[in-house]
């Protein structure tokens, strides 16, 4: 542990330097009983938070300057001068189009989102490869030899060191300052050539730094640290949040600058796309096709189905009682459009050409659907033998559920095989679940019948899963035309167990179409102007 004289020399020793650190002004290193009193400090300061569920604290300092992430423009403000001109454009174009489309892609997460993808060559990607079976072991075993051996908690040190300083705001340069000195790796090295280092002492004092630093969705996992008195077990809890912090810093970053991002975006891509445009005249031509298909999807009267009418009894409608189509607008066939392109032929290459950027994401959307058409439809042919006493248990429910939709995510590729596999399954825990409840259970019959209906949801005419797919077709339609939140107000029959599903479902396409029709509105609404018929009196409102 570093006393008080070897800190007040190597003070005096950087300021003979001319090193520019800012005077800490007499403000002494915390110790680990002070963590208390950072942590009422700061929740002092989260009523004035913006964002109290992802923002992280600003321990009383200025907020970033508008537009700015983590100060990287005063670290290095040569570097980017010297970009020329042009280049420094197109790049910061491309920059800002990248971000918008990571604010697209990660609309719905919320502050509790880790995801994210780590540099394989940081200490922090390969914590998610090795480190839990080889990094943590062999940092025990360096720590527990006589002596001792620093090297792997040296490498950890400065990784930590540089992610709390990375989770700074430019302007928390006492904070900047305080974790240069008490992690200086030069003098760590020191200590450690010595013997000396401390590794106990400075996780309890990275944990108070935590504590001032994590926003109020972490507390729990700090305070559980906290409790920890394994040096190894403590570094490994720390970097671990360490590492949801980051995410957390990345998420309000994001969600601070959405609206500029996306304004920005949108304008990108068109420019972009009129670019294209005016080389390439004819690069509308797929997307003029897919709107004029749409236009006579909603004006060609669709088959009836032959279970809803009994032909021999009924008569057929007289021209008198045939209504008349509803007029088209650009927003029923913009919304018919978007729906067509979650049944995309994969084979059609005659793909819209302002949806290209998005056809991956269409077509996950598409993949998802599919998966929720066969999970409803289980979960509809289970309700109908089981009874409404066992579906009424909201934990059998949840748990047929979970087993069904992780069975189903090879449906696409193995329909019968997965079928099979989901009937014996499903099949089990109806019989468990009946056994457990004090319920009869099924005859032999009702099984094989079951069973039966279960396997024939792998064929596409299966009346069950056509009924369901039509419902989901039509809910993400309402939601177009409604909103999600309206549309899950009334759910089409069979779809309320899978509602959560839907609505992640319906608010990433809603999403995803919203922002398709600001980037290319003017363009659909010249394109649809002669495809919707001017005898109907029509106009074609802007989209």
């Amino acid at each position: 542990m570093p006393n008080v004289k070897e800190r007040a020399a190597r003070r005096e020793a950087r300021t003979a330097e001319g090193a520019s650190r800012e005077p800490r002004a007499g403000h002494p290193r915390e110790s680990a009983s002070s963590a208390q009193g950072h942590r009422s400090r700061r929740f002092n300061c989260r009523q004035a938070s913006a964002a109290p569920d992802v923002a992280l604290n600003p321990e009383l300092e200025e907020p970033p300057a508008r537009g700015r992430v983590g100060g990287a423009r005063d670290r290095e403000p040569a570097r980017t001068a010297r970009v020329p001109a042009r280049r420094r454009c197109h790049g910061s174009a491309w920059t800002l189009h990248s971000l918008a489309e990571r604010v697209h892609e990660t609309s719905k997460l919320d502050s509790h989102s880790e995801e994210k993808t780590l540099s394989s060559s940081s200490l922090e990607g390969k914590g998610k490869e090795t480190m839990p079976s080889d990094f943590w072991d062999h940092l025990k075993e360096q720590l527990s030899s006589v002596p001792p051996d620093f090297s792997c908690a040296l490498e950890l040190l400065k990784e930590v060191r540089e992610i709390l300083l990375s989770l700074l705001l430019p302007r928390q340069n006492r904070l900047r300052s305080e974790i240069e000195e008490a992690l200086d790796m030069d003098f760590l090295h020191q200590q450690a050539e010595r013997g000396d280092l401390d590794v106990t002492y400075l996780s309890k004092y990275i944990l108070n730094m935590m504590v001032l630093l994590c926003a109020p969705v972490r507390d729990e996992a700090v305070q559980k640290l906290e409790s920890i008195t394994d040096p190894v077990r403590l570094l490994r809890g720390i970097f671990q949040v360490l590492g949801q912090m980051k995410m957390d810093m990345v998420n309000y970053t994001i969600q601070s600058l959405q609206p500029q991002l996306q304004e920005h975006s949108i304008q990108f891509e068109r420019a972009e796309f009129q670019e294209r445009l005016n080389k390439e005249p004819n690069l509308l031509d797929h997307t003029i096709k897919w709107l004029t298909q749409a236009a006579a999807d909603l004006t060609t009267p669709s088959a009836s189905c032959p279970d809803t009418r009994d032909s021999s009894s009924s008569p057929g409608p007289s021209p008198s009682d045939m209504t008349a189509p509803e007029p088209l607008s650009s927003a029923m066939v913009l919304s018919q459009g978007f729906l067509n392109l979650l049944i995309w032929d994969p084979e059609n290459e005659e793909f819209p050409e302002t949806l290209l950027m998005d056809r991956a994401r269409l077509q996950e959307l598409e993949l998802q659907q599919k998966q929720l058409t066969i999970l409803a439809s289980v979960m509809l042919v289970a309700n109908s033998f089981s009874g409404s006493v066992l579906f009424g248990s909201p934990q059998f429910v949840d748990k047929l559920k979970r087993i069904t939709k992780s069975l189903v995510e090879e449906f696409n590729s193995r329909p019968e095989e997965t079928m099979q596999t989901v009937s014996e399954q499903v099949t089990q825990e109806i019989h468990q679940g009946l056994k457990s409840m004090g319920l009869a259970p099924l005859t032999s019959d009702n099984t094989a019948s079951l069973i039966a209906q279960f396997q024939n949801i792998a064929k596409e005419g299966n009346c069950v899963r056509n009924v369901i797919d039509q419902r989901i077709h039509l809910f993400l339609k309402c939601c177009l035309v409604l909103g999600v939140q309206r549309s899950l107000l009334d759910l089409p029959g069979g779809l309320a167990l899978i509602e959560a599903e839907l609505a992640e479902l319906g608010q990433n396409f809603v999403t995803l179409t919203h922002h398709n029709q600001q980037v290319f509105g003017p363009y659909y609404t010249e394109i649809l102007k002669p495809i919707i018929s001017p005898g109907q009196n029509l106009k074609v409102e802007s989209v």
